[in-house]
């Protein structure tokens, strides 16, 4: 009696029973947590994009039957599409870690320049040149990525800088001018990058499937890819799990960096000159991309294959209403307006995952957030 000891009662079965404990779970809707996703809520954010992407082709194809539904207009899309695609897939992997690289537009102008500046004025041959820029590219990533993590300056402010450093480079290398191959031309083996035709379709588009190919395994097989979502998305689990942050961050840049480059060859075998302006026009569409489709099939985290889905998804809208006869400012306003709705969205997605997370696996550790699977309850 004196001591007060304290008498355990035995566990209520009623309370504790895994079948009663889930339906409690998945009902606590008010006051607390969320419940879990609905499959139609589910269906909708997975797949969502994809059907609006069929919906657009097909109601384009009904406005323009002479011309849309056509095989040369389909090989004209990818072609036109295939640098924007990779950019965005550049612009997803940062973005998975929680950080934006706003270079990409001026590393993408500097690149092509140089690649024309080696071949043109210095008689580099063509696959050395490409090899220097795309490696030059992945440094300049990684310095982004040194500037963001150990310098701690905001991604957005860093890269802002960098890329302005990046554009007067590429003023000071043209001066200003053009780069204009001479009487000879380019190499046709150089040119052929982008203009060769495989399977009946552009050769670029296949850069880009390899391209995505090669981004999904990395961050959806790879305990890499797992690391970086982890330091995106919950920085401290990440600190617990002993994962080197700065680190994996600066490879994404590096790898953002990366894609920038070969990007950046591919313009200069589609446009046969350097132009020290032409970068910026690609920014913002890599980033629309990339944000819209954190949207999609994975929704509520950067992705390859939401990207992709997102890419086509502007290409088909924007072939569209081009050959309806747009202005040339619907280009411009089509794709800030998706920006926006891609921002809002993307937020609006990870919200709801963050919120369905509690009440469909509980009560979640830091090891969970690496494992490839939610953890099983019995």
């Amino acid at each position: 009696m004196g001591g007060g000891r304290a008498v355990r009662r035995p566990p209520d079965p009623g309370r504790t029973h895994p079948h009663r404990l889930g339906r409690a779970r998945r009902h606590r809707t008010r006051g607390g947590s969320v419940s879990a996703r609905s499959p139609r809520g589910h269906l909708v954010g997975t797949y969502g994009l994809p059907a609006l992407g069929v919906l657009l082709f097909l109601a384009f194809s009904l406005a323009l039957p002479a011309t849309f539904p056509t095989r040369d207009n389909v090989s004209s899309i990818l072609s036109a599409q295939a640098i924007p695609a990779l950019l965005a897939l550049g612009a997803t992997v940062p973005i998975a870690t929680g950080k934006f690289d706003l270079s990409l537009g001026y590393g993408l102008g500097l690149a092509h320049v140089l690649v024309m500046h080696l071949v043109v004025d210095t008689g580099t041959p063509w696959p050395l040149a490409c090899l220097a820029v795309v490696a030059g590219g992945a440094l300049a990533g990684a310095v982004n990525g040194i500037v963001v993590e150990f310098a701690r300056i905001d991604s957005f402010i860093a890269t802002l800088g960098t890329g302005s450093i990046m554009y007067a480079f590429t003023g000071w290398l043209t001066e200003g001018s053009r780069v204009v191959p001479g009487p000879q031309g380019l190499p046709p083996s150089f040119t052929a990058l982008y203009d060769t035709t495989f399977l009946g379709l552009p050769l670029p588009a296949f850069y880009v499937l390899a391209a995505a190919a090669v981004l999904w395994a990395v961050l959806e097989r790879l305990p890499f890819g797992r690391y970086l979502y982890v330091a995106g998305s919950n920085p401290r689990a990440a600190a617990v799990l002993g994962i080197p942050t700065r680190r994996y961050a600066v490879c994404a840049f590096a790898a953002s960096g990366l894609v920038t480059g070969i990007a950046g060859v591919l313009l200069a075998a589609q446009q046969q000159i350097g132009n020290p302006s032409v970068g910026l026009d690609y920014l913002l569409p890599a980033f629309v991309g990339a944000l819209l489709g954190s949207t999609t099939v994975r929704p509520g985290r950067a992705n390859a294959p939401g990207t992709l889905v997102a890419v086509g998804v502007l290409a088909v809208g924007l072939a569209g209403i081009g050959q309806l006869g747009a202005d040339f400012w619907a280009t411009p306003l089509f794709n800030g307006g998706t920006l926006l709705v891609a921002v809002g969205l993307a937020g609006y997605a990870a919200r709801r995952r963050l919120r369905a997370r509690p009440a469909a696996a509980g009560p979640a550790s830091p090891a969970d957030a690496v494992s490839p699977r939610p953890p099983a309850h019995p």
